[in-house]
């Protein structure tokens, strides 16, 4: 088999391409890398396409739409070390039966994780009392913090994150609410949690976690009157992405300080150096690091690996794509 791996020499490739990584890639057959810092413009990839078995991409493959694929003759897999596919995928490569691997599955638990650990960095102000001890203080009679255990915490989406994120959640004793559209009752009560209007999280929950796909339908999903609806005291966190918020809104309602933010992706990206949010001290601001960590990045390539002999085994894969899932993720 021909094997084409897109992913350009550079930090990015390093971390998902270790020696190990590249050995077992090597084991699936016949290897062509891309030996520059640079993706494939369109034209390289319909050019490198011929011939090729499996293809191995990372973030910022070109789109596989009609004109790319046309060389695509013997193209069976493509396997995606990035999350959500929905940028490089078309309904031509579904057309021709590609099976479409992606890393989304670990991604998930990673980010599912930075919920958790922002969560408890919020209503423990850890960042505060950091600061207080590296300045030579020491908390007085009056401290505060909180703690995740027996709070309720709203889900707004559910997707792959937000399950992992119900099942490391559990050990805290939190009731959870989920705002979802395609959620059955018989799903919410196999994972214990409770089906709840997007008003009645924001209204009543401790801590709002966003996991939303970025859609034309949740384009500001949160907008000002949700917004304005949070309760006081309450820690917002979004990992999904930055246009599911209206931000200019959600800047307003944490300048009044009435409840907390962990900001973990933003409208523009970078954020603007002169964003209002960088000089609030009730918001955490993390630049788009969720998930995966960088040790999980080696493990998504292993992983699609497997999958990738599972699939010519014949076996059942866990991390496929169909074109229905892939449509419901963020582009």
């Amino acid at each position: 088999m021909k094997i084409l791996v897109t992913i350009p020499n550079g930090p990015i490739k390093d971390t998902f391409v270790s020696n190990s990584v590249v050995e077992q890639i090597k084991t699936l057959g016949d290897v062509i890398w891309n030996e520059t810092k640079e993706n494939f413009t369109s034209a390289e990839l319909k050019e490198k396409l011929k011939g090729v078995d499996i293809c191995i991409t990372g973030w910022g493959t070109s789109r596989f739409d009609d004109d790319v694929l046309e060389n695509a003759d013997k193209l069976k897999i493509i396997a995606h070390t990035g999350g959500t596919v929905a940028p490089i995928i078309s309904d031509k490569l579904y057309d021709m039966g590609v099976c479409v691997l992606s890393g989304n599955d670990v991604y998930a638990r990673s980010v599912a994780e930075s919920v958790v650990a922002y969560a408890l960095c919020s209503l423990r102000d850890i960042l505060n009392y950091n600061k207080m001890m590296k300045e030579k203080g020491w908390r007085d009679v009056s401290f505060f913090n909180e703690g995740l255990l027996d709070q309720t915490v709203g889900l707004i989406g559910f997707g792959a994150i937000a399950r992992y994120a119900v099942e490391l959640l559990k050990p805290f004793n939190v009731k959870i609410k989920v705002y979802s559209t395609h959620m059955t009752k018989e799903t919410s009560d196999e994972l214990g949690v409770e089906l709840a209007s997007i008003e009645e999280i924001v209204s009543t929950c401790k801590v709002i976690s966003v996991h939303s796909a970025a859609t034309p339908e949740t384009h500001h999903q949160l907008n000002k009157d949700l917004l304005s609806k949070i309760k006081d005291g309450a820690v917002l966190i979004n990992t999904a992405r930055g246009m599911v918020i209206d931000e200019g809104a959600l800047t307003d309602e944490l300048m009044t300080g009435r409840f907390k933010a962990v900001l973990d992706v933003f409208e523009v990206e970078p954020l603007p150096m002169d964003s209002k949010l960088r000089d609030l001290d009730n918001v955490l601001l993390i630049p788009h690091m969720g998930g995966p960590t960088i040790d999980q990045r080696e493990v998504v390539t292993l992983r699609l690996i497997e999958e990738i002999n599972n699939f010519f085994a014949n076996k059942k894969l866990k991390m496929n794509i169909d074109r229905s899932a892939a449509m419901r993720m963020t582009r």
